[in-house]
């Protein structure tokens, strides 16, 4: 085994091939654990097995497409005085006033 491979094999995962990548994750990431119930867990391992993803890269997209919502309903809470100032109640106001 090649002194590369033995020193970093702890950061390398492997394809059904054999074929090996470097996993960078671990160096500039950082860990979060979650609790999750048998129910989800079991969701989770079935949609690994299929599409071939990892649990840590749904969990990602999951957390980053939460946030965005949360950043978007911040946002509307923040402006909602001020478009209620210019008599926009609903977004359909809103879409006839910029149509």
């Amino acid at each position: 085994m090649p002194f590369v491979f033995r020193l970093y094999r702890e950061f390398l995962y492997g394809d059904s091939q054999g074929h090996y990548k470097l996993c960078d994750t671990l160096f500039y990431m950082t860990t979060l654990t979650i609790r999750i119930d048998d129910k989800l867990a079991s969701e989770l391992r079935k949609l690994t097995a299929r599409t071939g993803k990892r649990k840590s890269e749904f969990a990602r997209e999951a957390l980053r497409r939460q946030l965005a919502l949360e950043r978007f309903n911040d946002l509307r809470r923040r402006q909602t005085p001020f478009a209620e100032a210019q008599g926009w109640l609903t977004d359909e106001d809103v879409f006839a006033e910029v149509s």
